[in-house]
Formats: C-alpha cells, sequence, structure tokens
C-alpha cells in the first residue's frame, strides 16, 4: 500500500533528506512491516529562509516464501539387515520474511542413484518423523516428539527432523535405499495446530500483504512453489555367510583307521563351517544347532569343538570343546567370524 503527500510551491534553492529502514535480517524485512520515507524541501526567497516543506510515503512489505530442507550431514547412514529405527536426520531452514509451518512428508526414492551415490534397490519401512526436542543433534528415544509437521518456525531459524525407519532382513552389504522428506509451507496461523498450505497471489501487488514464492530449483526441486525436499540415504553393512556340512569315515570295527569303510559301528566325523564373506560386517554370535540322524549315536569321548579353523579346505580339530548335546540335538556358539574368516563346528558319531 502507498501514500503520497505533495510537495508545496516550487523552490529556487532547495535539500532533500531521506529517513530509511533499519537494517534488516537475513529473511528481509519483516512482512506487514511500513516503511516509510520522508523528505524535505528548504530554500529562499531573496536570500530570506522560507518555510519548508514535506512530503511522505509509505508502503507495507509483501511476504517471500523461501526456505530449505537439507541433509543434515554429508554421507550415507550405515545400517544392518533388520535393523529397526535406523535414523537420518534433516535441517529445515526458513529463508521466508514471516513465520511459517511447514507439513513433513517422509517417503522411499524410487529407484535411481542415490544421495551419496550408488543405486536405489530396495524399501525401508515404518517412515516416521521426529523433532530433536532438546536440540543437542542427536535422536533420544522418549524425549523427542513424534511430529508430522514444524509449528511455527520464525524466520531465519531452522530446525532438526529426525527421521527413523525400519530396514528389511536378508538384504546384502553395499545395497542403498533412499530417503526424501518433503517441506510444504503453510500458514502460521495458531500454536499446536497446522496452518492452511501457502498461496502465492495472483496478479498484480494488492494494499495488503501479497506472498511471493522463492524457492529454488536446487536439487531437483521445482521453483517458486512452496515445496522443497531433499534426500538421504541408508547403506547396508552385512555379514555374507555361508554354511557347508561334510563328513569323513574315522574308523571301522573291521578295517580301524585303515581305508575305514561306512558300516555299523564305523566312526564319522562332521564338520560344519561357516564362511563370512569379505568386505563385510563380522557375525556374532553365530549359534549352531545340528539335529542327528536317529541311525548314529552322539561320540561323547570326542566332545563338539567349536570355533576351529580350516586349512587348504580340511577342518583342523583345533576348537574348544565348548559344544553341547542334548536330546539327539549337538549345538554350539562362535563367538565372531570376521569378515573373510571361517570357523568350525566339530563332533563325531558312530553308525548304528
Amino acid at each position: 500500500m502507498k501514500t503520497y503527500t505533495r510537495l508545496g510551491a516550487a523552490a529556487s534553492i532547495f535539500a532533500v533528506a531521506a529517513v530509511t529502514a533499519s537494517p534488516a535480517s537475513a529473511a528481509g524485512t519483516a512482512a506487514g512491516s511500513t516503511i516509510t520515507n520522508n523528505v524535505s524541501v528548504a530554500y529562499q526567497v531573496g536570500g530570506v529562509s522560507q518555510t519548508g516543506l514535506s512530503a511522505s510515503n509509505s508502503f507495507t512489505v509483501d511476504r517471500k516464501v523461501n526456505f530449505t530442507v537439507a541433509e543434515d550431514g554429508s554421507s550415507t547412514t550405515t545400517v544392518s539387515p533388520g535393523q529397526l529405527a535406523a535414523v537420518t536426520s534433516f535441517i529445515v531452514t526458513n529463508t521466508s520474511n514471516a513465520p511459517l509451518d511447514f507439513a513433513l512428508a517422509a517417503t522411499n526414492r524410487v529407484g535411481g542413484t542415490a544421495e551419496h551415490g550408488g543405486t536405489d534397490v530396495f524399501d525401508v519401512s515404518n517412515l516416521r518423523l521426529y523433532a530433536d526436542t532438546n536440540n543437542n543433534g542427536a535422536y533420544d528415544s522418549g524425549t523427542d516428539v513424534l511430529i508430522t509437521y514444524l509449528d511455527q518456525i520464525a524466520a531465519d531459524a531452522s530446525a532438526r527432523v529426525f527421521v527413523l525407519a525400519d530396514v528389511p532382513l536378508g538384504r546384502s552389504t553395499n545395497e542403498v535405499a533412499g530417503v526424501r522428506l518433503t517441506g510444504t509451507a503453510s500458514e502460521a496461523t495458531a500454536a499446536g495446530s497446522l496452518g492452511a498450505v501457502v498461496t502465492q497471489t495472483a496478479g498484480a501487488n494488492t494494499a495488503g500483504v501479497d506472498t511471493v514464492f522463492a524457492d529454488t530449483n536446487v536439487g531437483g526441486n521445482t521453483a517458486r512453489d512452496g515445496i522443497h525436499f531433499d534426500e538421504d540415504d541408508y547403506t547396508i553393512f552385512a555379514a555374507a555367510l555361508t554354511a557347508t556340512k561334510t563328513s569323513r569315515v574315522i574308523s571301522d570295527p573291521l578295517n580301524g583307521a585303515t581305508n575305514p569303510k561306512l558300516i555299523p559301528g564305523a566312526v564319522v566325523e562332521y564338520c560344519i563351517t561357516v564362511a563370512n564373506g569379505s568386505g563385510g560386517a563380522a557375525a556374532a554370535n553365530v549359534a549352531i544347532s545340528d539335529t542327528l540322524p536317529a541311525t548314529t549315536t552322539y561320540d561323547a569321548s570326542f566332545g563338539v569343538k567349536v570355533n576351529g579353523t580350516v586349512t587348504s579346505g580340511t577342518c583342523n580339530a583345533d576348537g574348544a570343546i565348548v559344544g553341547a548335546h542334548a536330546s539327539g540335538v549337538v549345538s554350539g556358539t562362535i563367538p565372531s567370524i570376521v569378515a573373510g574368516d571361517t570357523r568350525t563346528v566339530l563332533f563325531r558319531v558312530t553308525i548304528n
């Protein structure tokens, strides 16, 4: 809105002084502010100073809607298959010259190259959003609050939003799931509730506070639509286990250990090998359970040797006798198998 004051009679000698607005913040002068500019005119007639003149102009600052949604950090989030509540975070910054609410939505990326390289090949589930309530930069279960929007974000202010998601089982190392957080500018009409989606003023400048969208197309966004998004991703770091079970005859009642055969009374050694592929995560607490055939009898004198090694494909009898046998089931737990390593469970039975 503009107002005018007409100047007085023509002047022979004059001087002009202007009053400008105070310095603005990074977001600019607040929407709805009135900017007034005053001018004064001094003059003389016949060498005598005359009564000065003045004029004033005022207008109301319109609302410039601009904001960004940006990944908090610059790297992928490493996760394990089956991990629950895996966290990534974003920063929503209001660079408008007025407070705003922001409706929020977290979604899976649909294929293509993920934010930090690699191809998006799977989806996470149970996406939900939390506000960084205590503003410490880390998700705190029981403290940070579940949200669907940001409430009353002041001009030049930012808020951190955590995206939590559940990772499916059965994924392999270096597989990637991309996620997107989208914000939509909304009216900050009342604290504690999400305002209506902001709309841009159409047509010419009006007497009131008009709204102009100023968001950009950076990062694949659409310019000047009042919506902004950014992406992050989860990258799997998993163990790649393979299990193999082999057997060899140790002795029989007729031939002893010389060229033994698999006849009743023969002693058979079973070796269960578990290998972890290179380049992945260590596997912990690898629990092995083996139900013996009814036509065999467990050899208690040999025991169950756990966490042994393999040399040139042959199982060594170097594991610790810490396994167990109960009700026809042999069991043992290997504490850890690092990437690129192979560990064994070894035991013997007699053919009935």
